[in-house]
């Protein structure tokens, strides 16, 4: 027993810990790079982190895909790192690397020992201010990497299209609608030009944040990053200027067919508010009401009891420009994708017509707060986090402030955003069916 309770007081502990503010230095250069520096001695360890703020929204319509073929592309080289160096020094230095692309923005990442700070800082520069585009790069990643990462998570992934098979009927006009890892053909048509001119556009200082974290002296860090990017040329600011989706009014029906699955699956999308209004926040603890463990109304109803679904899902995916509200359920058996349908209506009108209970927004709060504690439980996810609540929100402090707003969330709050979002002639309800590859020529 005491070790027991040792164990846990230690648990509690860390996360109280964890929970404490972070503290950071931010600031711009004179190239329009923001500067993010969080301090923390506790391990050897830091995370520099560059993202880019790009994404496959930013893409010209007849060259989709860019975004994230540079994710791969500035990994292959610069003049000063020869072609396919990149992971052999970073893991001869002790440290390892990834990177990602959403709609919204591209993430490069490193973690190194903290004696390593000055490589890394290095290395981001060199992507930043040298990276080489050739012609014979562009095929090998479009033949090989890219085409094989979408061969893997897209065409022979069992639901692999799922969000596509929504979106594409929720985004008429913006390009969430469009894939975010493109087309191939767009890849093929592209020139070593039109690549040349999207790095030029998006991956300069000033569409950029730096965040540097972990075992860290400021001052220090500060004079290594203004060493080696004060003098990187700043780009034309990006302006933005994307098309508004007209608001649904009637209910959209489609069908979609995957060679990949047996089992079909019901989904259900409503275009929802982008992430940094408090309205995404009230449709995220929505979410972790109907669907989020084995407690969650729609699990309980569905799987437990009822024994209609193998699995159901919501969730709120709140990005830069709009929020999608994502429902998905497989039918147990002979269920019907209907009967599905039913019982999620049933909980979303109770949810419009009847106050959650007190204990229920507690559970709410704490799962929303045990989240938040987890993400920035480590450096990497600190630095993460740092970045996003720039990048997106404009306020790095919210990394401080986040769970005071989802702490102020009433029920009633709940109750009128269910109201005003989740409504049967606002949404997209596809039939995701077991089936040949008719669908196949629409993801190439």
């Amino acid at each position: 027993m005491k070790k027991i309770l040792a164990t846990a007081f230690l648990a509690l502990t860390f996360c109280a810990l964890n929970a404490q503010e972070i503290n950071f230095v931010e600031y711009d250069l004179d190239n329009g790079l923001h500067v993010i520096l969080h301090q923390d001695n506790t391990a050897p360890v830091i995370t520099t982190a560059v993202s880019y703020h790009v994404g496959s929204k930013d893409e010209e319509e007849g060259r989709t895909g860019f975004a994230h073929f540079f994710e791969h592309l500035l990994f292959e080289g610069t003049k000063n790192i020869e072609g396919g160096q990149w992971f052999k020094i970073v893991e001869a230095n002790g440290g390892s690397n990834n990177a990602y692309t959403s709609d919204d923005q591209t993430y490069y990442y490193e973690v190194f020992p903290s004696n390593k700070l000055e490589l890394s800082l290095w290395m981001e520069s060199e992507r930043m201010l040298h990276p080489i585009i050739r012609q014979e790069d562009r095929i090998t990643l479009q033949e090989g990497v890219v085409k094989e990462e979408k061969n893997f998570r897209l065409r022979n992934a069992p639901y692999g299209a799922l969000l596509y098979a929504v979106r594409s009927n929720l985004y008429k006009k913006h390009p969430y609608g469009r894939l975010t890892i493109g087309l191939d053909k767009d890849l093929t048509a592209a020139n070593i030009d039109d690549f040349k001119k999207f790095n030029a556009r998006y991956h300069k200082p000033n569409n950029a944040t730096l965040v540097v974290a972990g075992d860290i002296d400021i001052d220090q860090t500060k004079e290594m990053v203004e060493k080696y990017f004060a003098d990187i040329p700043s780009s034309d600011d990006v302006v933005r200027n994307l098309p508004k989706e007209d608001p649904i009014e009637e209910t959209i029906r489609s069908t979609w067919y995957d060679p990949n699955i047996q089992v079909p699956a019901l989904l259900v999308g409503y275009i929802t508010p982008k992430m940094n209004t408090r309205e995404a926040r009230v449709l995220s603890l929505l979410s972790t009401y109907l669907s989020d463990g084995k407690s969650s109304v729609l699990y309980k109803r569905m799987v437990d009891d009822n024994k209609t679904a193998l699995a159901v899902q919501t969730v709120n995916l709140a990005q830069e420009d709009y929020g999608t509200y994502l429902m998905l359920a497989l039918p147990l058996g002979e269920i019907t994708l209907e009967k599905l349908l039913s019982e999620i209506d049933e909980e979303i009108e109770k949810i419009k017509n009847e106050l959650i209970t007190d204990r229920d927004l507690e559970k709410l709060q704490n799962s929303l707060e045990t989240q938040f504690v987890n993400r920035n439980a480590s450096i990497e996810g600190i630095a993460n986090s740092l970045s996003d609540y720039y990048t997106f929100y404009g306020d790095t402090g919210l990394i401080n402030s986040e769970l005071d707003i989802y702490r102020s969330i009433t029920k009633e709050e709940i109750r009128d955003v269910a109201k005003k979002y989740l409504n049967s002639n606002q949404r997209v309800i596809v039939d995701y069916l077991p089936g040949d590859e008719t669908n196949k020529t629409i993801i190439e």
